[in-house]
């Protein structure tokens, strides 16, 4: 980790997945959660490095996954074209969704926790109900012929933002089915939404710091993730280097008290990064 003041290590890697590591997601200080192009999800207890728990169900990768607001569930989306509700108590697949015709790029829960949206490379973007087990909606378009690599929810739910392989951003309103508004000003494939920024690579995920509402969290292609400063709108770290990540960083994480992030890649592994020395609150604050 490279800061103003000098180089930070990584506080712990972690192996165990036998492919690259699409997603990840802190639950708590002591636990996280992630998904693979091994076809499979896990639990990771931190202190130990270990896995805990393997969820298998999938056919294929598994390239995305969601936490339901009481996190004791989530959902994961897969190059089988199903996405899967977990419970993460027990480690079991309790429904399987249908309804993509390709692979699964992205999914979001809705704050409710009852609904949740799917991106896939069939173009479409479509809702679904864990209470009645099916569909709701399609969003899609004769014009659109890209697949959707990012998906989110206006913190209301009525409005679905979707990115797209064409640079595009569209927004859809939920209950009409029915695009409300379309972006483009990307100049590269939009990978997650939310930053725009001058990168070696394409931007694969952002991540809101969960304190400071200043601070955004951003992993790209270019191996490296960095933390900006978005009233100075400048980078103000950059995590890699020797001890970094060897192929590109595909998803990243905060924990909850912003102690520490967690970054995962095509390289197979999970890193943990301490935000926690005088070095990075030097450059956080400066």
């Amino acid at each position: 980790l490279k800061t103003k003041e000098g180089n930070v290590r990584v506080t712990r890697e972690l192996a165990g997945h036998n492919g690259y590591l699409s997603c990840c997601r802190f639950l708590s200080d002591k636990q996280i959660l992630t998904s693979s192009g091994d076809t499979t999800c896990a639990l990771w207890d931190i202190e130990t490095g270990q896995q805990t728990t393997t969820l298998t169900g999938h056919e294929g990768d598994v390239n995305c996954i969601s936490l339901a607001p009481d996190m004791n569930t989530f959902i994961s989306g897969s190059c089988d074209t199903t996405t899967k509700l977990w419970d993460i108590r027990d480690g079991m697949s309790n429904q399987t969704f249908h309804g993509h015709e390709l692979d699964i790029n992205s999914i979001a829960f809705m704050s409710n926790g009852l609904n949740f949206a799917t991106g896939s490379d069939d173009a479409t973007c479509r809702m679904f109900d864990i209470r009645s087990d099916q569909q709701l909606g399609c969003y899609t378009g004769e014009s659109i012929v890209c697949g959707i690599t990012s998906v989110a929810f206006s913190k209301s739910g009525r409005i679905l933002f979707a990115g797209y392989d064409d640079y595009n951003c569209h927004c859809w309103d939920v209950l009409r089915q029915e695009r409300s508004a379309q972006l483009m000003s990307h100049e590269n494939r939009v990978s997650c939404l939310g930053i725009n920024a001058e990168y070696g690579g394409a931007v694969n995920e952002v991540k809101g710091h969960p304190l400071d509402n200043n601070l955004l969290l951003s992993a790209s292609k270019d191996n490296s993730l960095r933390l900006w400063n978005l009233k100075t709108k400048r980078c103000i770290m950059v995590l890699g280097g020797l001890e970094g990540h060897r192929d590109e960083v595909l998803s990243c994480d905060f924990d909850l008290n912003a102690s520490f992030i967690m970054s995962c890649s095509m390289d197979h592994s999970v890193k943990l990064w301490s935000l926690q020395t005088d070095e990075v609150q030097s450059a956080i604050d400066s």
